[in-house]
Order: structure tokens, then C-alpha cells, then sequence
């Protein structure tokens, strides 16, 4: 199992508009990969930690497949799509990374 996450850096500027996100953009997203992607979880930053610093991420969203492959197979045909929709919750470039899941 991979998790390919899917993360927006907070700044001053950094607008995010969570509802979109968790209502819109992922379902939209699923729904498209369909059964290549298993399930999805969308996170919203409450703080870095010690102190109430900021967070690094205004907010991440996490896709879960079973591979690489099947990530690519599913993504990859409604790429233009699902990146087109980015500007509709948020001005912030995405950060994203492919992880091998070791326990879930």
C-alpha cells in the first residue's frame, strides 16, 4: 500500500478554503481514480506543535492506493482535471510526496 500525500505550505498569504477541499476536490478526486484509489483523509493544520507554532502545512490530503502503478493508472488520465481545480481552494503550489505505508 502507497499513501501519496498531497500538502499545502502555509504562509501569511496562504488562503485555503478547507470546505472545498474535504467537500469538492477529494470526492472529485475518488471519484475519478475510482477503485485505484482505495480511500482518501484530508487533514487541516491546528499547530506545529510545541508553543502553538505554525504549522509548515495549511492542510494536507492523502490518497491510498496499492501501488505506484495503480496511483499512476488512476491520476494520470484526469491529471489536467484534478490540477485545474487547485485555484478553486487555494493559492499555494502543492508539495507531494509517495510514501510505502508500513502500518495502517
Amino acid at each position: 500500500m502507497i499513501k501519496v500525500s498531497v500538502m499545502y505550505p502555509n504562509s501569511p498569504d496562504a488562503r485555503f478554503d478547507a470546505e472545498y477541499y474535504r467537500d469538492r476536490h477529494m470526492p472529485m478526486v475518488k471519484e475519478l481514480m475510482g477503485d485505484y484509489c482505495k480511500y482518501y483523509t484530508v487533514d487541516r493544520a491546528v499547530s506545529a506543535g510545541a508553543g502553538g507554532a505554525v504549522a509548515p502545512y495549511i492542510a494536507m490530503g492523502h490518497l491510498f492506493c496499492e501501488s505506484v502503478e495503480a496511483f499512476q493508472a488512476g491520476f494520470g488520465p484526469h491529471t489536467k482535471e484534478i490540477m485545474g481545480d487547485i485555484p478553486n481552494y487555494t493559492n499555494q503550489k502543492p508539495v507531494i510526496q509517495i510514501s510505502e505505508v508500513l502500518v495502517g
